[in-house]
């Protein structure tokens, strides 16, 4: 089996290079390089032209590539015959690459039809993914597992699918030579929703799928690597297709920045072929590896009411908090305003972030659910309780969160619906998967996520984000820590018992104690520094001071003679010091 995995291997590598060159000849315009087929101006050995010998070196690749595939197959056919998802792919393999050579000809024949160049290059993914699969298939067991996770390999079939549709649309969109329909990225023409039309469509429905398509990936690897099995390989591989996703992205971008460079076109090429292949991997992968997930927990006693699943739902979303973060939104926009902003404004930033932060919250939920069960805090939550599934508290999390940016984006800008959509992606990944389990600073750098609503509200108003907005957003990510230490000194217990590392767990209480006093005193100054950056009065210098001074005082008192009482005192109190402070921010600037 060794060496039909390195065949393999090569043959996929191969296929990928001439993927690659094919998106060279197609950026340099070299595609009626060579004209005729399959010698070049009716010679076997081009001329020592620019454009010839780019297009003449795509078909030497693709016979190098024939030739592996061909060993391919005879490898299969003899040493693996009893193997039929090894031997079929392989044997079909051969007849895929012969088509697309064929194809090929009649591409140049035809002078680059957008239609036979789509067809073209679907054929190229095509024997990309059979020859990925069987890669992949080699490294797996023969046998289906007795029980796998159904909706799982649903979704990742679905993800194979919508991932094949974009590729179609993208290459239709080289061919009908739409690439610039829009001159700017990530709006068209300056808009969301552009005026269609000609070559415009097709670019905005590539974008539209892109958009699609990328929430199907974070999905897919947020329900890889929440699932209770965790298979380390599923977990991997869709990790690396959102990798490869969003790096694709942002080279889709610098098409557009860059006018098409041939660099960038190749690369968004190449990258979109890799990322295919990564999605082939993971839909092979969870045929053999995926097992039956506690995800597929009973569905909710039919008796529930409307308003019982309503209230369910809405309490996946964890209004409090939302309260907490909206506080600091209209502050922000009435100190970039310098007087109140337009109430249809207000209402719709703070609708859009209420659904952003529901969107956070709620696939918080899902990822946590193991350890609300533990915690006494949390343990009549939704999820908990068994009153929502986690699959369906997952989705709802995703669709408050695509709500959410896109109604910013219609009803304010892309500005404040990005800062949003970065808000949910700093909470979800870096947050909660990454920080919250692995280091007591979890709380520290997390608290960036809770801070943006500040910037939110700024670019709400502006379209920007300004050195003010920085300094208030400093001001919630220095506050975030004592309060929520406060608060975690209460359920140390709780912390301990399901292996979250908060700073009382794992440093004890009196260096928790120290942490709290220091970054109080760290509030005070930032605090201090709005007045002179945002061109602040009397008002909020005051209030700065005298509850800055009294926040520092407590922090102090806490450590001196600590009690639990004290410590729930700080926390209810770090709640008014928010609220007041940013509340004299409003008032100062109106």
């Amino acid at each position: 089996m060794r060496r039909f995995r390195i065949l393999a291997g090569a043959a996929a590598t191969g296929t990928f290079v001439l993927i690659a060159v094919g998106g060279l000849v197609r950026a340099t315009g070299s595609g009626l390089g060579c004209p005729g087929w399959p010698r070049c101006f009716g010679r076997w050995i081009p001329p020592l032209e620019y454009h010839a010998i780019i297009e003449y070196t795509h078909r030497l690749v693709a016979g190098i590539v024939i030739v592996l595939i061909g060993a391919l197959a005879v490898s299969a056919w003899r040493h693996h015959r009893s193997d039929r998802r090894i031997l079929w792919p392989s044997l079909a393999a051969v007849g895929i690459v012969l088509f697309q050579a064929a194809l090929g000809g009649i591409v140049v024949r035809q002078e680059l039809k957008a239609a036979l160049v789509t067809a073209h290059f679907a054929t190229a993914m095509v024997l990309a993914g059979v020859l990925t699969f069987v890669l992949v298939s080699s490294f797996l067991p023969q046998e289906k597992p007795e029980r796998r996770d159904r909706p799982f390999l649903r979704l990742t079939m679905l993800t194979l699918i919508a991932t094949f549709g974009l590729l179609l649309v993208g290459a239709y969109v080289r061919g009908a030579g739409a690439g610039l329909a829009f001159r700017d990225w990530p709006l068209m023409d300056g808009k969301l929703v552009p005026a269609l039309g000609g070559i415009a469509t097709p670019m905005f429905l590539h974008r539209l799928l892109a958009a699609a398509v990328c929430l199907l990936v974070i999905y897919t690897a947020v329900r890889a690597r929440a699932s209770s099995t965790r298979n380390p390989a599923l977990i991997k591989i869709s990790s690396l297709v959102v990798v490869l996703f969003a790096v694709q992205i942002l080279v889709g971008a610098a098409n557009v920045w860059t006018g098409l460079s041939t660099a960038s076109v190749v690369a968004h090429v190449t990258l979109s072929a890799l990322t295919w292949a990564a999605v082939v991997a993971l839909a092979t992968a969870a045929t053999r590896l995926a097992v039956l997930s506690s995800d597929t927990q009973p569905a909710e006693p039919s008796g529930r009411s409307l308003r019982e699943s309503t209230v369910a739902y809405f309490q996946l979303t964890k209004p409090r908090i939302i309260v907490l973060l909206l506080i600091t939104t209209v502050p922000a926009m009435i100190l970039a305003s310098g007087s109140l902003p337009p109430f249809g404004l207000v209402f719709a930033t703070l609708l859009g972030g209420t659904l952003a932060a529901g969107s956070a919250n709620s696939i918080n939920c899902y990822l946590d659910r193991d350890i609300d069960e533990v915690m006494r805090r949390t343990r009549r939550r939704p999820l908990p309780s068994h009153r929502v599934t986690p699959d369906d508290a997952l989705r709802f999390g995703f669709v408050l969160g695509s709500i959410s940016f896109f109604f910013l984006s219609i009803a304010v800008n892309v500005v404040a619906a990005t800062l949003s959509l970065a808000a949910i992606a700093f909470y979800v990944f870096v947050y909660t998967l990454w920080l919250k389990r692995s280091t007591e600073q979890n709380i520290v750098i997390g608290g960036a996520a809770g801070a943006v609503p500040a910037l939110v509200g700024w670019a709400a108003v502006t379209g920007t984000v300004g050195l003010p907005a920085i300094v208030l957003f400093g001001i919630v990510f220095v506050w975030t820590p004592p309060h929520f230490w406060a608060l975690s000194m209460q359920y140390r217990d709780d912390y301990a018992s399901a292996g979250v590392p908060m700073m009382p767990v794992v440093r004890g209480r009196d260096e928790t104690l120290r942490q709290i006093l220091l970054y109080s005193l760290v509030l005070f100054a930032v605090s201090l520094l709005l007045y002179p950056v945002g061109h602040l009065g009397a008002v909020y210098l005051a209030s700065a001071l005298l509850l800055g001074g009294i926040f520092v005082y407590r922090a102090l008192s806490l450590r001196r003679d600590f009690t639990q009482a004290r410590a729930m005192s700080l926390f209810k109190y770090s709640i008014v010091y928010l609220a007041l402070l940013f509340a004299a921010v409003a008032v100062d600037s109106l």
